[in-house]
């Protein structure tokens, strides 16, 4: 089987994420989008960058640091979005559907985290 960044199911899932969000954030006035929609673009984008970062990189050490920016850029998304739901720019029910998807890439991000630490091991041993 070929290991590739683009069969990397987290990657897509946050890549998928990222332009939902810029889909969001490009039909706003110029107001949000120069307050919150750049910064969340920014954060949401940064997912699926750090986790390309961290998957390019040859140590392990130096992926996981990659892996952790990406965790705090789904915090830092997730955080923009309850800024959104407060301030009604979005749907308060989209932006549960956009922090529902954030908790499922994290939940998926952490799991991939633990299978690189793992084949680490592995490797380390033989």
């Amino acid at each position: 089987m070929e290991y590739t960044l683009e069969k990397l199911e987290v990657y897509n899932l946050a890549e998928d994420f990222s332009d939902k969000i810029w889909n969001i954030v490009i039909s706003w006035n110029f107001f949000e989008k120069d307050t919150i929609g750049k910064q969340m673009v920014r954060a949401a984008d940064s997912i699926s960058a750090n986790i390309a970062e961290g998957y390019g990189r040859y140590f392990y050490k130096e992926s996981k640091q990659f892996y952790f920016y990406s965790r705090g850029s789904i915090q830092e998304t997730k955080a923009w979005l309850s800024k959104c739901k407060r301030r009604t720019i979005i749907p308060s029910s989209d932006c549960d559907t956009l922090i529902a998807s954030t908790e499922r890439i994290l939940v998926m991000l952490n799991a991939f985290i633990k299978f690189v630490a793992r084949s680490q091991k592995i490797k380390i041993k033989e």
